[in-house]
């Protein structure tokens, strides 16, 4: 009997399915897990959205270790493009529906991975956990975040910073600005400042990522306690305090450029000086460091330079990629042996200085993160946590659905009433 799952909320036509199954890597573009015959049982379907500059060479890197720890097995890459991974886990959604889960997929720590926990599709870990020893180098609120019932369902590979400003420091002085803006009512001045010199004020991509500065728009404008009282049932998503952060959400987008077709565009303009500012998670500083090919190849304090999104220094809006066992796995054992990989220190530590994030183990080497990643590893130590919306920690996959589309016609009509309505709405409908 097919396993209860929660419903997708992402429409997905069999062409869009066969258009992202496309982009899997491995084998080439457009390859498919083989099947049947001896070596097809060798091999390890490993389904992330890993696919941009940056995170596609920590995945690289992480995979060559895979590969020479477990010769035995083929690393076949499934990731399918598409920043923040929207694509990805609609396709997912509809290969478990099917019943035909990767061997591992990644998922988002938190509110997310819950879902996946609830309706059954997930294997749990405790074996793993127990055998490596995993509860003791794993940070206990981010276990917290994979478990159900004392079950942990995932490995988590690196924490992230969701609420970074991006900034290019020339542009910022010619527009007669001393430094990164730290309240949003500095932020909107400065914008205006950028706007009267000619250059983007604000990058944009596509529409994730356009979520993704609401959510930091929210947390500096409400504060921590409030913005983690969002997510709780019950929570007054139409009181006047989210009304006026919304206020000031549609007057910094007003500034906004033209939007990107992802993350990585936006970032660029920064970077080359088209653009003064940009709001986006820490992910961005491998594509801005790495060489360029991997990365833009920029220095940083020079062409790019990075603070807290303003109005929220002190809070680490966090989220954490994982890895998973899929109930059903066509390679179980292959999986749990990517999973190890994923868990252990040496894998982390190849993974994370790539990708632009900080490792989750807690005993990871402290002489690898520098520059940015010194300032993030820091900063998770002391600061106060907010789990992000977009990314998977506060909010489930229905309810960031609902959110995604207010935004989406918030875009179009610039309507805040309209938008905190729809907001409001899918918390009644979804908090739990």
């Amino acid at each position: 009997m097919m396993r209860r799952r929660w419903t997708a909320t992402v429409a997905i036509t069999l062409a869009s399915v066969l258009t992202l199954a496309a982009c899997g890597g491995g084998g080439g573009k457009g390859a498919q897990p083989s099947s049947g015959g001896g070596d097809a049982k060798k091999q390890v379907e490993v389904f992330s959205w890993w696919t941009g500059p940056g995170e596609a060479d920590g995945l690289k890197a992480m995979r060559q270790i895979f590969e020479q720890k477990n010769p035995s097995y083929t690393f076949f890459d499934a990731a399918v493009a598409g920043g923040s991974g929207d694509k990805a886990k609609a396709l997912l959604q509809s290969k478990l529906q099917a019943d035909t889960p990767p061997d591992t997929f990644q998922g988002h720590a938190g509110a997310e991975l819950q879902g996946y926990i609830k309706a059954g599709d997930l294997e749990d870990l405790n074996f793993l956990y127990d055998e490596l020893k995993l509860r003791e180098v794993f940070p206990a609120q981010l276990v917290d975040q994979i478990s159900v019932q004392g079950k942990v369902y995932s490995v988590p590979v690196n924490i992230h910073r969701s609420n970074v400003l991006w900034f290019n420091p020339s542009v910022l002085k010619e527009a007669g600005i001393a430094g990164a803006p730290k309240t949003l009512e500095e932020f909107v001045a400065d914008l205006g400042k950028v706007k009267a010199k000619g250059k983007i004020p604000l990058s944009i991509g596509s529409e994730w990522t356009v979520t993704h500065l609401l959510e930091s728009v929210l947390l500096g404008s409400l504060g921590t306690d409030a913005y983690n009282a969002l997510f709780k049932p019950g929570a007054d998503w139409s009181s006047p305090q989210v009304t006026k952060a919304l206020e000031t959400f549609k007057t910094i987008m007003s500034y906004a450029g033209d939007p990107q077709d992802d993350w990585q565009p936006a970032a660029k303009q920064v970077a080359d000086g088209e653009a003064a500012f940009n709001i986006m998670g820490d992910w961005a500083y491998g594509y801005f460091h790495n060489p360029p090919d991997g990365g833009l190849g920029k220095t940083s304090k020079k062409d790019f330079d990075w603070a807290p999104s303003p109005g929220t220094e002190g809070t680490y809006l966090w989220l954490s990629d994982s890895f998973t066992l899929p109930k059903g796995a066509k390679n179980r054992d292959g999986a749990v042996a990517w999973l190890k990989v994923a868990a252990s220190k040496e894998g982390q530590d190849a993974f994370n200085p790539k990708k632009g994030s900080i490792p989750a183990r807690k005993d990871a080497d402290q002489s690898l993160y520098t520059d940015y990643l010194a300032d993030a590893l820091k900063d998770w130590s002391s600061d106060k946590l907010a789990g992000s919306i977009q990314h998977g920690v506060s909010v489930n996959q229905p309810w960031l659905a609902a959110i995604t589309e207010a935004v989406g016609l918030f875009i179009g009509s610039k309507d805040v009433a309209a938008l905190q309505k729809a907001l409001a709405d899918a918390a009644k409908a979804n908090a739990q």
